[in-house]
């Protein structure tokens, strides 16, 4: 038997020679395990090495295991610190995470208009990913002008360097028209390359142009089997039209138990339609035991997500009653019905619609920490219901819903 320790050794010593950014590659060689075995906290000394010596993918890569907590704690600012560093030094890769962490605040402030100029310098350098931010900087208008034809110029170079991101926005482009004539046989394409290369985005967009015949011949059985793909990979779109095939035997036979299992993966994260099509299950007892008190719940979920189907459903409950049940709720201290009880003074559910009791109670949700008061009460403040317009008391409150919503 040999000398594994030798071995290692040798290995070490040959890739040193044969590189001149050798201790990024050996560190590389940890954190993959190639030729070596596996070993993230040598991958990340190993990357602290060469980025200490100024290697501009050291820097990069130690960044990521700061970002990602591979081989060290976590720690964003130090991540951020690392990709400034790589990044002043004209790494495309470091410039592009530099720009993601300047437009989401990760680890420093966020600055929309500096997260624009690095994805900018790294796309230019051929960033593939850079140019899919850029696309949608420019698509959005993040830290910039708003601009549909430099968009759509950005994503189709980004699709044709083989992003899937890129690919998928392009097929977004040419079906519906946005800085490019419509075109649904190219946007069918695209999705096609997205959903190829795993995307599970552009893989529910191909099944709902298979599902419809957009750019292509209808085939339900096709369209079946990309939105599987899709809800398997987390799409939560994809989940409730998975949902709808099985409820109603699009593509492949019908199934009442795995429609409400889809449904409940899509609700759970979040998707308002399949907040209502989980609500229509609880009500009608759909692949799971009728609970008219959970199907309103889940209407509820979907019609504060501004769902009008959830909203006409919701008419099939005594509102009234409704109402003062979440009377006891929000009086009680409870946050979440603080929230609930101030979209029925929004909407006038089971009481006279007034928009300053609407406030004064997401108020007292947000208050109370409720990531969901705090987001309905930044509303208040940004679109002027119930208070006068404060876009200041807008952001701020925005700003304290996403940090609850990650903690």
């Amino acid at each position: 038997m040999g000398d594994t320790h030798s071995n290692e050794n040798n290995f070490l010593q040959n890739l040193n020679l044969a590189e001149g950014n050798g201790q990024f590659s050996i560190g590389y060689c940890y954190e993959n395990g190639i030729g070596i075995t596996k070993d993230e906290e040598k991958a990340f000394q190993w990357y602290l090495k060469s980025a200490e010596g100024g290697n501009s993918n050291g820097q990069t890569n130690l960044g990521n295991c700061y970002k990602n907590g591979i081989g060290t704690t976590k720690d964003e600012e130090k991540a951020f610190q690392w990709y400034l560093k790589s990044a002043e030094g004209g790494n495309s890769y470091g410039q592009n995470n530099l720009g993601l962490f300047y437009e989401k605040g990760i680890g420093t402030t966020k600055d929309e208009e500096k997260a624009f100029r690095w994805y900018l310098k790294s796309a230019e350098s051929g960033n593939y990913t850079a140019q899919y931010n850029l696309g949608n900087c420019y698509r959005v208008g993040i830290g910039t002008t708003k601009d549909e034809e430099k968009a759509f110029q950005w994503f189709l170079k980004s699709a044709e360097g083989g992003d899937n991101d890129g690919q998928y926005n392009l097929g977004i482009c040419y079906r519906v028209g946005i800085g490019t004539t419509k075109d649904e046989e190219k946007a069918f394409r695209w999705y096609l390359k997205s959903a190829e290369g795993g995307n599970s985005d552009g893989q529910c967009s191909l099944g709902y142009c298979y599902e419809n015949g957009i750019g292509t011949t209808k085939d339900e059985e096709k369209a079946f089997r990309w939105y599987l793909k899709s809800a398997e990979g987390g799409s939560i779109i994809g989940q409730n039209n998975l949902g709808l095939c099985y409820e109603n035997g699009i593509g492949t036979t019908k199934d009442e138990e795995k429609a409400f299992q889809w449904y409940l993966k899509s609700a759970e994260g979040g998707n308002s339609n399949g907040h209502n099509n989980l609500g229509n299950c609880y009500f009608n007892g759909i692949g799971t035991t009728k609970d008219e008190k959970k199907a309103f719940q889940w209407y509820l979920k979907s019609a504060e997500g501004g769902n009008s189907h959830a909203q006409t459903s919701l008419g099939n409950y005594d509102e009234k009653k409704i109402f003062l049940r979440y009377s006891e709720s929000a009086e009680e201290g409870n946050t979440d019905g603080q929230n609930k009880f101030g979209y029925f003074y929004l909407l006038g559910i089971g009481t006279t619609k007034d928009d300053e009791k609407a406030f004064g109670w997401y108020k007292k949700s947000a208050e109370g920490g409720n990531s969901g008061g705090q987001y309905s009460l930044a509303n208040c403040y940004f679109y002027g219901i119930g208070t006068t317009k404060n876009e200041k008391e807008a952001i701020r409150w925005y700003k304290s819903s996403e940090r609850n919503k990650v903690e």
